[in-house]
């Protein structure tokens, strides 16, 4: 462990958190000069670091925090020279190398003098040599995240992120300012998400569908940022109206020295040329969901064309329906089994054929032409539906049926439709789409898409307003019956009146007819009608006299 220097500004205790940036290591790899004296300011991490040390053989890191201090000096030894306190602080002779990739907002301690950011960076210009290079970012208020993040400002910076508030006139809030402001011709990238790098010149021509503006969406979808809304649309607008670089979540200046690439991802690098993108791809470590990602199959170079996913949105929201069937049919002749997953949002329309992107997230085995299919229009789902996007299909028919039928119009047959056995039954198509959700699951884990089981504020006021609307008619469904059996439990109370007056008449009439039964007079019309009925007097009296004979007594 080395020693470390302690200078005016520290604080402790205090810890400055950091994450690692792959797309920004591969970036400082690409443009920092070998064997300078270099200084690192402010809080990075220790991938950052090292690709530092790869290239400088003297290099100082100035962190305010003591124990983040002594955490680096106890990590990188000798190799690093670990000082603890803040910029206004540190007197030391010029460097030939300026790291600060965090910025200049966590530079000062409790103890500091309010520097404002021109003062802040005037005290890193006057530490660098007049040819050093530097590499400056810059938060930007306006980005996207910072706009529909769902977090009020008080909750957004706690405890571990003490930075000055952002109302200096001096602070420069758009790349023009940022540039005009710095004391050193540079080249500005657009950072989205700590997570892609694309030069503001390429972003700013940009245009929805096209590869800047698929990376930057592809890196805040990944954000694990708390969002009013999915950013997805936010930077359709922005590229369409050429705004792609204004809104990214920091500004990255590298200053005097050029920039081979136009754009860092963690796995790939892309420049533009005159025929599309010239790829160069680097693998990453593979992921638990079991897809990993082959720098193989990705073309080295990638015509500069629009999505099919973006075609597909742009019939489906004109309801071009035969035009969508005419595309899928298409896809569905091009696509074959293999062990690369495809995506709609990755596969760029070029004429009458199709050209993979930059995705080369493979299957560990090889996958059936259906399932491959099936998977790219199951995501093409989630992203036409998450998003709210217009569509001619009906709601009754969107979720594995509208996936079916999709993939029916890419030449997969159907599942033959079967009456359902329940009015919550699942959909015929579910066995058919089993293998392809999990494709699906395996490549958005690997992708790190955020989980949308926690809904957006603006799905869930769209579900609260169907929630509404479905309250409505059932409460009107549930008047009409209340009316109904209103009616009928009057008809039956009628019913049921008549019922007791019937009942009352028959239980007096069968009390007549038993007091009736019982009279004398009815015994006599009895015996009277039994009388008229005889037909042989004759006959009756030689049965009386037999019968009286009966009687007689015997002598």
């Amino acid at each position: 462990m080395s020693e470390v220097l302690v200078v005016r500004g520290e604080m402790q205790p205090w810890t400055d958190h950091t994450s690692p940036q792959p797309a920004l290591a591969a970036l400082l790899a690409d443009v920092l000069p070998a064997n300078r004296r270099t200084l690192v300011l402010g809080p990075h991490s220790s991938l950052q670091l090292e690709s530092v040390l790869v290239h400088s053989s003297d290099v100082t890191v100035l962190v305010r925090s003591v124990s983040d201090a002594e955490s680096l000096a106890e990590s990188f030894g000798p190799n690093l020279q670990v000082i603890a306190g803040a910029l206004d602080g540190l007197q030391a002779a010029p460097f030939e190398v300026i790291v600060a990739t965090d910025g200049l907002d966590r530079v000062l301690g409790y103890d500091s003098a309010e520097l404002t950011w021109s003062e802040r960076l005037a005290a890193v210009h006057a530490l660098a040599t007049p040819d050093a290079v530097v590499v400056l970012a810059l938060q930007n208020e306006f980005s996207v995240l910072n706009l529909l993040d769902r977090r009020p400002d008080h909750l957004r910076h706690g405890d571990t992120d003490w930075t000055p508030l952002h109302d200096d006139d001096t602070r420069p809030v758009s790349v023009d300012q940022f540039t005009a402001a710095l004391p050193w011709p540079a080249t500005v990238y657009a950072d989205y998400a700590a997570h892609t790098l694309i030069d503001t010149t390429v972003a700013a021509t940009a245009r929805p569908g096209h590869l800047p503006t698929r990376l930057a969406i592809e890196a805040l979808e990944a954000s694990p940022t708390p969002l009013l809304a999915a950013p997805t649309e936010s930077v359709e607008s922005a590229s369409r109206a050429g705004l792609l670089a204004a809104i990214p979540t920091t500004w990255l200046a590298i200053c005097n020295t050029p920039t081979p690439q136009a754009i860092y991802t963690p796995t790939l690098k892309a420049t533009s040329t005159t025929h599309g993108w010239q790829i160069t791809s680097a693998p990453i470590d593979p992921t638990p969901s079991g897809v990993y990602f082959d720098p193989t199959v990705v073309p080295v170079t990638i015509p500069d064309g629009v999505t099919v996913e973006t075609t597909l949105l742009r019939l489906a929201a004109a309801e071009d329906v035969p035009a969508f069937r005419k595309l899928a049919a298409q896809l569905g002749e091009w696509a074959t089994s293999s062990n690369l997953l495809l995506r709609w949002d990755d596969v760029v329309l070029t004429g009458d054929t199709f050209t993979h992107g930059v995705s080369g997230w493979v299957n560990p085995e090889p996958v059936d032409k259906a399932d491959l299919l099936a998977a790219a229009w199951l995501r093409f789902h989630h992203r036409l539906i998450d998003n709210h996007r217009r569509h001619p299909w009906p709601p009754w028919m969107v979720g594995d049926d509208l996936v079916s039928a999709w993939l029916a119009m890419s030449g997969i047959d159907p599942v033959p439709a079967t009456p359902a056995t329940a009015p919550h039954a699942e959909s015929i198509a579910a066995d058919q789409l089993a293998r392809a959700k999990e494709l699906t699951a395996a490549l958005s884990a690997a992708l790190e898409t955020q989980d949308h089981s926690d809904p957006d504020l603006r799905t869930a006021l769209a579900d609260a307003a169907r929630a509404r609307h479905d309250l409505h008619e059932l409460q009107g469904h549930v008047f009409g019956l209340e009316r109904t059996l209103n009616f009928r439990n009057k008809a039956l109370k009628t019913r049921e009146n008549r019922i007791r007056e019937l009942r009352a008449q028959v239980q007096k009439a069968t009390a007549d007819r038993t007091k009736l039964h019982g009279s004398r007079t009815y015994a006599l019309a009895r015996q009277v009608a039994r009388v008229a009925q005889l037909r042989k007097p004759r006959k009756l009296k030689k049965a009386l006299r037999k019968y009286t004979n009966k009687l007689r007594p015997r002598r």
